[in-house]
C-alpha cells in the first residue's frame, strides 16, 4: 500500500483527520492537500465532506479544485472515493442548493430523505450490496453496518451505478460506482472494522485503475 500516495482533498469542509487516521491504520501513505497542481497529479483521491452541497461546490470552484479533480479522475483515471457529502458532490445537482451544479460525474440528483422519519439519519445501519458485487465490498457481508449522518441521499439516474442500498423510512442508495469513481453515503472512518475493510478494498481497487 505504501507505494501509492493517497491525497485527501481539503476544500474546507470535512472530517479530514479522522479519515486520514483510518487510512493510515490500513497502511496508506496519506497527505492532506488543497493545491490543485498536486491534486491533479495524485495517485488516489479521497473527497470527504460534512455540511451543505452549495457551499461545498463553491469552495471547490473558488479554490480551482474542480479542474484539478477532473484532470486526475476523468483524464488520468485515478481512483476517487467520495464520502458522505463527498459522494453527493458526484451528482449533477441537489435539492439542497438547486441553483448550484455538482461535479456531474455520476448522473443523478441529491434529494431529501422522507421527512416522515427523524432527520438527520444518524447511526449505524445495514447496507446491502447489489448482486453485481464490486471489489469495494470484498470480504464485507451483505447487511453489514456502517455509520451514517445525513439528511439527503443520492438518486442515481442509472441503476447500474448503484452499488448498495440501505433502509431508513425508504430505500435509498448508500454507495455508487462508475468506473474509477466511487461514493459512499456513510462514514467508513467511523464504521469500525467494516469501514476499515472498505477503505482497504478501495485502496486495492485504486491500484488497478
Amino acid at each position: 500500500m505504501n507505494s501509492m500516495k493517497v491525497t485527501i482533498v481539503d476544500y474546507g469542509m470535512g472530517n479530514i483527520w479522522s479519515v486520514k487516521n483510518a487510512l493510515e491504520f490500513v497502511g496508506a501513505n496519506v497527505s492532506i492537500c488543497s493545491d490543485p497542481d498536486v491534486i491533479s497529479q495524485s495517485d488516489c483521491l479521497i473527497l470527504p465532506g460534512v455540511g451543505a452541497f452549495g457551499p461545498a461546490m463553491k469552495n471547490i470552484r473558488t479554490k480551482n479544485l474542480d479542474q484539478a479533480l477532473e484532470h486526475a479522475v476523468l483524464n488520468r483515471g485515478v481512483g476517487i472515493l467520495g464520502i458522505c457529502l463527498g459522494m453527493q458532490l458526484l451528482a449533477n445537482s441537489s435539492e439542497e442548493s438547486a441553483d448550484i451544479s455538482g461535479l456531474g460525474w455520476i448522473p443523478g440528483k441529491v434529494e431529501k430523505l422522507n421527512d416522515e422519519v427523524r432527520l438527520p439519519h444518524i447511526g449505524f445501519n445495514a447496507t446491502y450490496p447489489k448482486e453485481q458485487k464490486s471489489p469495494i465490498y470484498s470480504n464485507i457481508k451483505s447487511g453489514a453496518d456502517f455509520y451514517f449522518v445525513h439528511t439527503y441521499h443520492f438518486h442515481s439516474d442509472t441503476e447500474e451505478n448503484v452499488l448498495s442500498t440501505t433502509e431508513y423510512g425508504q430505500e435509498f442508495v448508500s454507495s455508487v460506482q462508475k468506473n474509477n469513481i466511487v461514493g459512499v453515503q456513510f462514514h467508513p472512518e467511523k464504521s469500525q472494522s467494516n469501514g476499515l475493510q472498505l477503505l482497504s478494498n478501495f485502496l486495492k481497487f485504486s491500484k488497478t485503475c
